[in-house]
């Protein structure tokens, strides 16, 4: 299948670079460009570990079962990550268009999906549905990052929303498991 996406994925870098150019052109703005390449930066795994690591400190045993619950996903999401970009090998806007810069390190050499976006919308949703009030502040850094990714000349924004699919549906499927597995239990 993800063979077959090949040639559209072509297509659609044809389409989408007008769009990548011009968010690309952010990046030259000191403050934006320096904003995004941190938000790249930190998302690139501190953030998700930090927060990995805080869920214990404030929510005791609570907040264990929420990181490992978050890890397992995260697992999850890699590989699901890395076989979808083996299979789909689109290379990243700044290798194929002269006219994007790369404005940031890449992690590995292939664009879809994004991971960065994969992992924000996964954690994003996990950690709000076991915390809700971190619901909008994981939200606006989500966005961030993913906006980060193009504006970096890294991903397509196709790149980008398949990410967020991926993790959206991975932490859905996630909390559903854990949801279904609590009334079989009992336990709610």
């Amino acid at each position: 299948m993800v063979e077959r996406m090949r040639p559209a994925l072509a297509r659609f870098d044809q389409a989408e670079v007008k769009l990548c150019q011009a968010l690309n052109k952010i990046r030259q703005r000191p403050l934006l460009g320096d904003l995004f390449r941190l938000v790249s930066r930190i998302s690139d795994g501190m953030c998700w570990y930090g927060l990995l690591a805080l869920f214990p400190m404030l929510f005791g045993w609570a907040g264990v079962w929420a990181t490992l619950h978050m890890g397992i996903v995260a697992l999850i999401g890699v590989a699901a990550y890395k076989l979808l970009k083996q299979r789909a090998t689109r290379e990243r806007p700044y290798i194929t268009h002269d006219s994007i810069d790369l404005a940031g390190a890449p992690l590995d050499r292939y664009s879809f999906p994004s991971g960065h976006t994969m992992h924000a919308v996964a954690f994003t949703m996990l950690a709000a549905w076991h915390v809700p009030a971190w619901l909008l502040p994981l939200t606006a850094f989500g966005i961030l990052v993913a906006l980060s990714r193009v504006v970096l000349g890294l991903h397509y924004p196709t790149d980008v929303i398949a990410g967020g699919l991926v993790g959206g549906i991975l932490a859905s499927a996630s909390i559903g498991i854990v949801v279904f597995a609590g009334r079989l239990l009992g336990l709610g």
